[in-house]
């Protein structure tokens, strides 16, 4: 896989994928929807472009893919959504896009395209396979004593949100905009996972991430769940397709049939996600 220091797939994922695999199998002679299609040896370098919150599922399913095409070398690609549309608007080698919202998607389907496979039920704007919800992230503990999102607007807490731009941020102001909050944080951060990674530190007191993030880091932060993020706007659905004039389509397909098979949605509800 072309992204160093990955840690090692979570025990519970491998149980999923075993037993998703087995039935795989069995339903092969009976067309089951969990087996890849036939598309002959795959091979080559499969360039996958994905929203930061999508690293840990990410990383484990290209674990996965490599295992059923070992003749394909996955090379993830993590960023912020609106980053990733930039760089492939820009000419950037990838062949496959997951974005953390429609409204990006929709920014390289208008300048570059995506290829759509009707017969498969893929639309030209992308299929949808997840959502995410934001909460709060606070250090263990909760040294500020944050309960709800007005809190996070009082004197002496520090907090760090994603940038408007990228799809965390647009769902935070969105949330904030539905409670009446008015927050200033002190970071505006590229990605979610900065936030989250602020947090961690210790160098503010709370930051507003996806469930999916708070899931990831254990015990490094505590999550806090508030109404507002509940709210149509501020829940984010996630889009993935195969790019016109990707390099490897096949191998590209494969991986959006590995995302959306059940192996695919056992390890994004595993990680906090949600079905559209």
């Amino acid at each position: 896989m072309g992204e160093t220091a990955l840690r090692p797939p979570r025990p519970a994922f491998l149980a999923a994928v075993t037993c998703l695999s087995l039935v795989a199998a069995a339903c092969a002679g009976d067309g089951g929807q969990d087996a890849p299609q036939d598309r002959g040896e795959l091979s080559g370098e499969l360039n996958v472009f994905a929203a930061a919150s999508l690293t840990d599922v990410f990383e484990d399913l290209a674990e996965e893919f490599e295992t059923r095409h070992p003749g394909v070398d996955v090379v993830l690609n993590f960023a912020g959504s609106s980053e990733l549309a930039v760089q492939i608007n820009s000419g950037a080698p990838a062949d496959v896009f997951a974005a953390a919202d429609t409204v990006t998607m929709e920014r390289v389907v208008d300048d570059l395209g995506l290829d759509p496979d009707p017969a498969a039920g893929h639309p030209e704007d992308g299929t949808l396979f997840a959502t995410n919800t934001l909460q709060i992230a606070v250090p263990p503990e909760n040294p500020a004593g944050v309960q709800n999102l007005g809190d996070l607007s009082g004197d002496g807490v520090d907090t760090a949100f994603c940038a408007r731009e990228v799809p965390c941020g647009a769902a935070a102001t969105a949330a904030l905009e539905e409670s009446g909050t008015d927050i200033t944080p002190v970071t505006y951060e590229e990605d979610v996972r900065a936030v989250l990674t602020k947090v961690e530190l210790g160098e503010v007191d709370a930051g507003l991430v996806y469930t999916t993030d708070v899931v990831a880091a254990q015990d490094r932060v505590e999550g806090i769940g508030f109404p507002e993020a509940g709210t149509e706007e501020a829940v984010n659905e996630y889009p993935i397709g195969v790019l016109s004039g990707a390099q490897e389509p096949g191998a590209a397909r494969a991986w959006v049939e590995l995302v959306l098979s059940g192996t695919g949605a056992a390890a994004l509800e595993e990680a906090g996600f949600g079905t559209p």
